[in-house]
């Protein structure tokens, strides 16, 4: 099954912890078992509530010990296969009926799982006591109807556009014991107080290793490995040089590597190339001083040079952006509003209006790797022309995902200038989730507030019409840059390598399905 004729040759057509030598030390010398896989993560795990999960190399862990409903297919197209159904089926717009597949059973003596575990669990996220950040994941959820103890009934309140494509197959669709997260208060993090999947966690050491092991429960496919070490290691570069230690079966690697392992890969190994949905931003946040002046924030937009940040950051690997959705889905723009390029005229005469003639001093955040550091350091020499001194602060992955959030306390109110990076789903509602009025202070550290913003995003998932919603979400990418707190960059570019003694499961992005790897 493909959805909306997505390939990745259609978009290629459009188009973390450890240090090095804690990654390769001794006591981490990792087994050269066959039975066991190990694979970089470029962070740790923090949450693996599906509900509050933070970042995409969580959700690879949560496809590990979590069923869904249905799973994301390797290969070069988007598309969905059975997991936890025996049957599921779109009977009309709004009803989808399913059926478990049975003997699926809980850890920690939580029993089997069942239908009414499925509407706990997608009830849960859609309410909005619970305060989820993906919820609209769930928008139209009116209710799940369990009709018998393995079959139900998904029922909407309207048709969903993303149901297939980002909902159903993804981290918050995944199905929790109710009597499990009942028992513990009816949220948790890194400690799941039960799995389903096919592994279980048998071992985490906070920044050194998750250790994932085969459930002998589970009664789906079987994994290709007995277990799974998953290495947090936030560089790609030292990742690269453990991969070629031997400490790592699997790895991303960094664009300025990609070249390099095209013409020459390391022994016994093979370099894999995919286009990237993810997007790179640099972002202002407009309750922080003095960004809080529209002209300033219009001001810096006109004063970075985008292809200089891209160019030197990525090494020509990687093009840049015109918003958040990539080429390839509906919304992607063809052009910018603002930032075609530099103006470092117009940027001083906006600062001047603005009152600020000779500049200001300001900081800007980054998670610490190499790729956004020198991204950062062109983005400083760029502003040091129109007289604005930029302070670059670097971040381990714990802390940084977190800059911008108001429940971690009043931190956000520090933050500045701030360049991200968002994982992508194959759909736009995941590239406009995230900067709705709702989640101003959750995961929108801009705290970019549009009321016309938020409607459109509500709009666009009920929608069916493809080309209306073509129009919503570049609207919505136009509103974005009219605010002047956005500098789209660019969707990277994502290329891993692994040993040629496993097979690989990737989605056309790149993405891992680790329970789907096998021996060669």
């Amino acid at each position: 099954m493909e959805w909306f004729g997505i390939t990745r040759r259609g978009l290629l057509q459009g188009a973390s912890a450890l240090g090095l030598g804690a990654a390769v030390a001794p006591r981490l010398a990792w087994s050269q078992d066959s039975n066991v896989l190990r694979v970089r993560s470029y962070s740790d795990l923090q949450v693996l509530d599906p509900g509050f999960y933070l970042s995409a190399p969580e959700g690879d862990i949560m496809r590990c010990i979590y069923p869904r409903l249905v799973e994301y297919t390797a290969g070069d197209s988007w598309g969905w296969k059975k997991n936890a159904a025996a049957e599921i089926e779109q009977t009309d717009a709004t009803h989808v009926k399913f059926t478990l597949r049975p003997g699926m059973m809980f850890t920690n003596g939580f029993g089997e799982v069942t239908a009414e575990d499925v509407k706990f669990s997608f009830e849960r996220i859609a309410d909005p006591a619970v305060e989820s950040p993906y919820k609209d994941d769930f928008a139209v959820l009116d209710k799940v109807e369990v009709t018998d103890t393995y079959s139900g009934v998904i029922v909407m309140t309207e048709p969903f556009a993303p149901l297939w494509s980002t909902t159903l197959p993804n981290g918050s669709a995944s199905i929790l014991s109710k009597k499990a997260v009942e028992s513990v208060g009816g949220k948790f993090e890194a400690e799941p107080p039960a799995t389903a999947g096919p592994y279980t966690i048998k071992e985490w050491l906070p920044k050194q290793r998750t250790v994932l092991v085969r459930n002998p429960d589970w009664n789906g496919e079987q994994p290709g490995f007995e277990e799974i070490h998953i290495l947090p290691i936030e560089d790609e570069k030292t990742a690269e040089i453990a991969f070629e230690a031997g400490e790592l079966d699997y790895t991303a690697v960094s664009v300025s590597s990609i070249e390099q392992y095209e013409a020459n890969p390391p022994a016994d190994a093979t370099l894999v190339r995919r286009p990237s949905l993810a997007y790179v931003w640099l972002g202002m946040n407009v309750d922080a001083e003095p960004f809080t002046d529209p002209k300033v924030r219009r001001a810096i937009q006109h004063a970075i040079d985008v292809d200089a940040v891209v160019d030197a950051a990525y090494f020509g690997a990687a093009e840049r952006s015109t918003g958040i959705i990539a080429p390839g889905l509906a919304g992607h723009r063809e052009r910018t509003l603002y930032q075609d390029k530099p103006d470092l005229e117009k940027a001083r005469a906006l600062l001047e209006e603005a009152g600020f003639p000779n500049g200001f001093s300001c900081t800007i955040d980054i998670l610490n790797k190499t790729e956004r550091l020198t991204a950062a350091q062109i983005i400083q020499a760029n502003l040091a022309q129109i007289g604005v001194q930029v302070e670059i602060q670097q971040h381990d992955s714990g802390t940084f995902w977190t800059l911008g959030a108001e429940s971690e306390g009043d931190q956000w109110k520090n933050v500045q200038l701030i360049l991200s990076r968002f994982s992508m789903s194959p759909d736009p509602s995941w590239a406009t989730a995230w900067f709705t009025p709702d989640q101003v202070g959750v995961w929108n550290w801009e705290r970019f507030n549009s009321p016309e913003f938020g409607e459109l995003h509500k709009k666009a998932l009920v929608e069916t019409d493809e080309a209306k919603r073509d129009a919503m979400y570049k609207e919505m990418q136009d509103l974005m840059e009219e605010s002047g707190a956005y500098v789209f960059l660019t969707h990277e570019s994502n290329a891993v390598i692994h040993k040629n003694g496993i097979v690989p499961a990737l989605q056309p992005d790149a993405t891992v399905i680790l329970p789907e790897f096998r021996r060669a």
